[in-house]
């Protein structure tokens, strides 16, 4: 027999907060061979797209499909209408967020890896719900919500990083360098990005920092 999975919307787990519904797709379905979340806005006027630019490094093309609603993108500071069933095509470097225009605003992303590169998991997926309580200061709460999400040791380095900023920001300067290792181990690459984030200056005078970073 095939393997499949089937899935209404309304059947994958919401872990977004009040502004809108966040659906991890990729993790609902165990998908490793590309990226894809759900976002539905809960009321007019709430963001479906946070404002980005993947420059960062592992930054993807996306690709954003209005499946419901209405929605209105701007990109790069010029604005497009995206009623239901739009297609929008956002390369790196390209600043892109999305507002919209009706409760129940659906949208769909989805990713692949870098340009050259297939893509590889990272774990944002799990994060994201996490990532309104950094803006917000809530670092207590970020930090305490992050256990959840390594409980089982997921391979992705980036959630265990989130976790260390999180860690650090509330003062857990030893939980904080413990998953800063266990980020480096799964993804090397974090030690240069580590070296420099004011997140995670509150480790800097830590024993253990230098040789985890190296540089």
């Amino acid at each position: 027999m095939a393997d499949f999975g089937i899935a209404r919307l309304e059947e994958i787990e919401d872990v977004g907060g009040e502004d809108h519904a966040f659906r991890a797709v990729r993790v609902h379905f165990g998908i490793m061979g590309f990226g894809v979340t759900a976002v539905t806005a809960r009321a007019a006027g709430d963001r479906v797209v946070a404002e980005h630019d993947e420059t960062q490094p592992g930054g993807c093309e996306e690709l954003y499909v209005v499946v419901s609603g209405h929605a209105d993108f701007e990109l790069d500071g010029e604005l497009r209408e995206a009623p239901a069933i739009t297609f929008v095509n956002v390369p790196p470097g390209v600043t892109r967020t999305a507002v919209a225009r009706e409760a129940g605003t659906t949208v769909l992303v989805m990713s692949g890896g870098a340009p050259g590169e297939r893509y590889e998991p990272s774990g944002w997926d799990l994060f994201a719900p996490l990532f309104p309580l950094f803006a917000s200061g809530d670092y207590e709460e970020g930090a305490d919500r992050a256990q959840a999400l390594i409980a089982d040791d997921p391979p992705y380095g980036p959630v265990y990083y989130n976790t260390a900023c999180f860690e650090s920001r509330a003062g857990r300067t030893e939980a904080a360098i413990m998953h800063l290792r266990r980020a480096v181990e799964l993804k090397p690459a974090m030690a240069e990005l580590a070296r420099e984030d004011d997140d995670l200056a509150a480790l800097r005078e830590h024993p253990e920092f230098a040789e985890i970073v190296g540089g």
